[in-house]
């Protein structure tokens, strides 16, 4: 066990100074990844400063239909939250699909949000890692990458972002809240919050040393939208995402769509907003046929390995599946959504 210092944070211009001492210093929010990522010797702080007692720990439901949901918000608080379950259950589900119960009782938003990837290279201090060693090589590529990207990735790295709770966030139009190190507050989409490797896979948030996630900002969901999170793992629990939607939907009266709003997880390094997608759907009638063509179009830039190229059928089933759920008629007893061979074609 490599030595280490603790500090409890009293306020948050005193976290950020703890953390620009000069010493190799990490925040700690639940730390149920960054104690893993210590245990295997990836994460090696000098000083961790705990954040868990600043004043972020509120879920502000406010009138005009919008939340704001604190940085060291527990995922269990998040997913029980009344509000959240009525007004937001793609989020609730994505957050209960996620982890454990007693992982989900010390996890915080901020946490999640910038959990690292579980790529089996990342975590191996043996095998190169461009994203922990930046310029050694990306082990995945050759190697064991069923798991991991087939789009948005790069030469330099083919890791996924492993959070349930961000896929959901990005088809909401989430927004970070950033306390900056000097003390100014600054506001990021969460679909700008997140860098894609490139060339600097191991830089993957726009945050820089001393800056703190505060909170995260939903606006209020579309009227009458329809929404859902799915996810596809290899067992019932405890797993990370194959791949995983989370669909927002509102329709016209004849059935065509009005808005619709897609993100995926397990297919690339960031929550992946489907905006290919969403614009082929966005005005039609979502019939079997479209909503295969459009699940192609997402992926039409996509570099899978050979041992995980299955996984853009799969997302393109699961696009299809969950719009066709989430505008089935009230009382349907008709198809899930699910295609068989023959249907794909």
């Amino acid at each position: 066990m490599r030595p280490f210092t603790y500090e409890r944070a009293t306020d948050p211009g005193a976290a950020a100074t703890a953390l620009l001492d000069g010493t190799d210093a990490m925040f700690l929010a639940g730390g149920t990844n960054l104690v893993d990522l210590m245990k295997l010797g990836v994460a090696r702080p000098a000083k961790l400063v705990d954040v868990t007692r600043l004043p972020y720990d509120r879920i502000e439901h406010r009138a005009d239909g919008s939340v704001l949901i604190g940085a060291t918000v527990r995922n269990s608080d998040l997913s029980g939250d009344r509000g959240i379950r009525e007004r937001f259950p793609a989020l609730s589900q994505a957050v209960l699909a996620g982890a454990s119960g007693q992982l989900r009782s010390m996890a915080t938003t901020g946490g999640n949000l910038l959990q690292r990837t579980r790529c089996p290279y990342f975590q191996d201090v043996t095998k190169p890692c461009n994203k922990r060693a930046p310029g050694t090589g990306c082990s995945a590529i050759d190697g064991d990458h069923r798991d991991l990207g087939v789009i948005g990735t790069s030469v330099t790295c083919v890791a996924t972002h492993p959070s349930d709770m961000a896929v959901a966030m990005a088809a909401l139009d989430a927004v970070v809240h950033i306390r900056l190190a000097g003390g100014d507050e600054r506001a990021v989409p969460l679909s700008r919050f997140y860098l894609l490797p490139g060339d600097t896979p191991d830089r993957e948030t726009v945050l820089k040393p001393g800056d703190l996630i505060t909170g995260v900002e939903l606006p209020p969901p579309p009227d009458g939208a329809a929404m859902l999170y799915r996810k596809v793992r290899d067992r019932w629990s405890y797993a990370f995402a194959v791949v995983s939607v989370a669909a927002v939907v509102t329709t016209e009266a004849g059935g065509s769509l009005r808005e619709i709003r897609l993100a995926l997880g397990g297919v690339a390094p960031v929550p992946w907003r489907a905006r290919q997608a969403e614009g082929m759907l966005t005005g039609h009638r979502p019939t079997r046929a479209l909503l295969l063509a459009a699940g192609e179009a997402e992926f039409a830039a996509a570099r899978p390995l050979p041992r995980n190229e299955f996984k853009i059928g799969l997302a393109g089933d699961l696009i299809a599946a969950s719009v066709r759920d989430l505008t089935k008629p009230t009382g349907s007893t008709g198809s899930t959504g699910n295609f068989t061979r023959e249907e794909r074609g």
